[in-house]
C-alpha cells in the first residue's frame, strides 16, 4: 500500500516541480507569438516596431560584430567594478555602523536621507565632476547598489544573539576572531539578499548610465541605434541587455545557493 502511494504521486510530485517552468515557457511564446502578429497584422507600424524574426535576424547579425562584443565587455566591466566597490564598502560600512553605537546614532538619520534620493538625479552631478566617461556611470552604479547592500549587513548583525558575542567577549577573544567566527557567519545570509537585490540594480543602472552619460557600452549603442533610426537593431540590443539581466538574476541566485549551502533556508530550498 505504501509502495503504491509513493509510486503513485511520484508524477504529481515532478509535474509540480516542472510546472512554473513549463508556464514561464508558455507566456514566453505567448509575448514572442504577440510580438510577431501586432506589426504583422498592421496594430503597430512595422517601421518603428518590426516583427520578432526581423529582431532575432538582426541579434543574429549583432553578435558576429566586433563593435557588439566591446560594447558588452565594456558595460559588464563597468557593471561588476561597481558592484564589487558596494559589496566592500556596504559590508565594511554596515558592520562598523551596527557594531559601533556612536557611528549608528551619527549615521542613521543620514542614511535615512541619502537613500530614498533617485540615483538618476545624480547623473548631472556626475557629468560635471567625470564628463561623458565610465567614471560618472560608476558612481551612479555604486551609489545606486550600495545601500541594499548597506542596509542588508545592517540587519544582519543586530539579528546575531548578543548572547555569542558577549560569550566571546567573556572568553577574552579578539576582535577580529569574533568578526570572523561570530560575526561573519550570522551576516552571510543578509549579504547575499544585498548582493541579489544590489547585482540587478547595478546592471540597470550601468545600462541607464550609458543611455543617458554616453559611457561606453550596450546603451550608448541603444541610443545610437534610436537616434539613426535602426530600429530592429535597437530593439536587438534592448532585447539582449534584457536577457542579460535574467543571466545576472540567476547567475546571483546560484553563487548564493553554492556558497550558503549549509544554512537552513538554503536546504530548505533544495529539499
Amino acid at each position: 500500500m505504501l509502495l503504491t502511494l509513493t509510486h503513485g504521486s511520484t508524477p504529481r510530485f515532478r509535474y509540480a516541480r516542472l510546472e512554473p517552468l513549463v508556464l514561464g515557457l508558455a507566456g514566453l511564446l505567448a509575448l514572442g507569438a504577440l510580438l510577431e502578429l501586432l506589426p504583422a497584422l498592421g496594430i503597430a507600424d512595422a517601421r518603428y516596431f518590426p516583427p520578432l524574426s526581423v529582431v532575432l535576424d538582426e541579434s543574429t547579425r549583432l553578435v558576429s560584430t566586433l563593435d557588439f562584443w566591446a560594447a558588452m565587455g565594456s558595460t559588464i566591466v563597468g557593471w561588476l567594478t561597481g558592484l564589487l566597490i558596494a559589496i566592500v564598502a556596504g559590508t565594511v560600512l554596515g558592520v562598523l555602523i551596527a557594531t559601533v553605537p556612536v557611528l549608528h546614532t551619527l549615521l542613521t538619520s543620514t542614511i535615512e536621507f541619502l537613500r530614498p534620493i533617485p540615483s538618476v538625479a545624480l547623473i548631472p552631478l556626475a557629468v560635471l565632476l567625470f564628463g561623458t566617461t565610465g567614471a560618472a556611470t560608476l558612481v551612479i552604479v555604486v551609489y545606486a547598489s550600495l545601500w541594499p547592500i548597506l542596509i542588508q549587513v545592517i540587519y544582519g548583525v543586530q539579528a546575531i544573539d548578543t548572547v555569542a558575542t558577549d560569550t566571546a567577549r567573556t572568553y577574552r577573544i579578539g576582535t577580529l576572531r569574533i568578526l570572523r567566527r561570530v560575526i561573519w557567519p550570522g551576516i552571510l545570509s543578509y549579504l547575499f539578499v544585498g548582493i541579489r537585490l544590489s547585482a540587478t540594480i547595478a546592471l540597470l543602472l550601468e545600462i541607464t548610465g550609458e543611455l543617458v552619460i554616453g559611457s561606453p557600452g550596450l546603451g550608448k549603442l541603444i541610443t545610437v541605434a534610436s537616434q539613426s533610426g535602426a530600429f530592429s537593431t535597437m530593439y536587438s540590443l534592448v532585447w539582449i541587455a534584457a536577457l542579460l539581466g535574467v543571466l545576472v538574476g540567476l547567475g546571483s541566485r546560484y553563487l548564493e545557493n553554492k556558497s550558503m549551502f549549509w544554512h537552513a533556508s538554503i536546504r530548505g530550498e533544495v529539499m
